[in-house]
């Protein structure tokens, strides 16, 4: 297993030239969600390189790109990258910074598209080489970050075209910039938020600003409103559940002596359990209705984006191994990732799945957070993603030929 292991990394980091190139590609060159066009070119280019790669291309999105290494025989496991960026202006100073005005790679899809790549190039070799049984696909997804005016992510629209209808099992990594290089976060069960967006109308009559009395006003009315919605969380849930809701815009009215008829609020929900989910929903209604007592009315619409991100125990702990013996030295972070949003939640829904985050934190001493201006990476993470994606995909399918 030792002389395994050497050479699964060797090969791995052998290719850190071919790695910090396509991620350096790809940071300068990010796409919005859903207009992945010359990203996904690139990908399925790099793909077809590889012998006995099968590329197929609009699996569920015309930017979507499927390749599959296979036997003919064997499990399924496959390997998933989100490849959009972010609409924000990059502010770094390295030479490869974004060529595209207000578009930046600000959460690591660069890094982990050129993972993908760097695991289906390792594995092709392995494939060729040794006598593996089994399948491994590499699925290369758009639109992680946004949805679309139906309310789909890239995963949606994969999962409804089949793509891991013939899959035991998939993995997932994620770049995590407030670890160093050497610490890796995992955790069984919830491990990110089931994302919802709420947005409300409280109506009034609205009136003369001279002659509030005369009419009902709405602005008045949201004060007792936020006072309840923001009590839902301290008082209402469990302090032992986790569970957000904040509120991110609140417009209304166009003239100082005008009270206006509405107000629009707008706002998320974070939870990680179903059932105070559904809670959460329920109070946030309640609290809404409070405008009913001042002769007012309101319409809240609730509308779900990803479900929480729920890790199976037994993908984790098959990965942990893999960490364990390829990077001894690595610290494994067994702690929740927070109430941020994924839509790899979609696809852990279908079928047994993991994400594990990589500390690749730049040792500069500015802090760079994801979906911040200056976001980066050390990229010597690269081959560590490569070597624990492909030793996992790797073993698993020698431990399924075993049994």
């Amino acid at each position: 297993m030792v002389e395994k292991n050497r050479a699964m990394l060797d090969r791995a980091n052998a290719m850190m030239k071919e790695l910090i190139k396509w991620r350096r590609y790809l940071h300068m060159h990010p796409e919005l969600s859903f207009q992945e066009v010359q990203t996904s070119k690139f990908v399925t280019e790099v793909l077809e390189k590889i012998p006995g790669m099968r590329v197929e291309k609009g699996i569920g999105f015309p930017t979507a790109v499927v390749g599959t290494l296979s036997s003919g025989s064997g499990p399924t496991i496959a390997i998933r990258a989100d490849m959009d960026a972010l609409p924000i202006q990059e502010e770094n100073n390295h030479h490869y910074i974004s060529r595209h005005k207000g578009v930046m790679h600000a959460c690591g899809h660069d890094a982990h598209t050129a993972i993908c790549l760097g695991v289906a190039s390792l594995l092709g070799d392995i494939f060729q080489g040794d006598k593996m049984h089994g399948t491994v696909k590499f699925l290369f997804q758009p639109a992680e970050e946004m949805a679309d005016i139906a309310g789909s992510t890239g995963a949606q629209y994969m999962i409804k075209a089949g793509v891991l209808d013939d899959v035991d099992y998939i993995m997932a990594l994620h770049m995590s910039p407030e670890n160093p290089l050497g610490e890796v976060k995992m955790h069984d069960g919830y491990s990110m938020a089931n994302v919802d967006v709420f947005a409300a109308t409280v109506y009034g009559t609205g009136g003369h600003g001279a002659y509030p009395h005369l009419g009902t006003d709405p602005v008045w009315m949201l004060g007792p409103v936020l006072q309840s919605l923001h009590g839902i969380v301290a008082r209402r849930v469990s302090p032992l559940e986790a569970a957000v809701i904040s509120i991110g815009s609140i417009h209304s009215g166009s003239a100082s002596n005008v009270i206006p008829s509405e107000i629009e609020v707008k706002g998320t929900i974070r939870s990680y359990h179903p059932d105070v989910r559904k809670k959460l929903h329920a109070e946030l209604g309640k609290a809404f209705s409070v405008v009913e007592i001042f002769n007012g009315d309101y319409q809240l619409t609730i509308t779900p984006e990803d479900p929480a991100l729920k890790n199976d125990a037994k993908v984790n702990h098959h990965i942990k191994r893999v960490i364990n013996d390829l990077h001894p030295d690595f610290t494994i972070l067994e702690t929740a990732f927070g109430l941020g949003g994924e839509d790899f939640a979609h696809m852990t829904q279908a079928v047994p799945g993991a994400m594990f985050f990589l500390g690749c934190a730049v040792e500069d001493g500015i802090t760079r957070d994801l979906h911040t201006p200056n976001f980066d990476i050390d990229e010597q993470v690269l081959p560590v993603g490569v070597s624990i994606l492909a030793e996992a995909a790797r073993r698993y399918l020698l431990d399924h030929e075993a049994d």
